[in-house]
């Protein structure tokens, strides 16, 4: 079989057939997909950080009550730096009154810890 009578693979380059531009506007919904999802994935993992440091300042000795509450503090600052962080890949304003939501596992924590 000579090289012109077998077809050409399809995923090796055509110098006939260039590739033709991406559409802007595939291009624009596929970059707004990707930021929900990483920001999804981001909330989720730092909900996750958040509440495994309010179990280990549960699991902490009743005696080591300083630790309790920096295990609580520590859980906040890390779910603010999230929604933070989630904001800004959103591309909106990181000053915002989803910044609340960061100091829940604090409030909680210290509820759940010291009650």
């Amino acid at each position: 079989m000579s090289q012109e009578s077998r077809p050409r693979r399809r995923h090796l380059m055509d110098p006939n057939a260039p590739r033709q531009a991406p559409d802007p506007e595939a291009v624009a919904r596929l970059q707004r997909v990707q930021r929900r999802i990483m920001s999804a994935l981001l909330v989720t993992t730092v909900l996750h950080l958040s509440v495994g440091l309010v179990i280990a300042a549960d699991h902490v000795g009743d005696d080591r009550l300083d630790a309790q509450i920096g295990l609580c503090v520590i859980a906040g600052a890390f779910m603010t730096g999230g929604v933070v962080t989630t904001l800004l890949v959103l591309g909106r304003s990181w000053r915002s009154p989803w910044l609340i939501v960061g100091c829940l596992p604090t409030v909680v924590g210290l509820w759940w810890v010291l009650r």
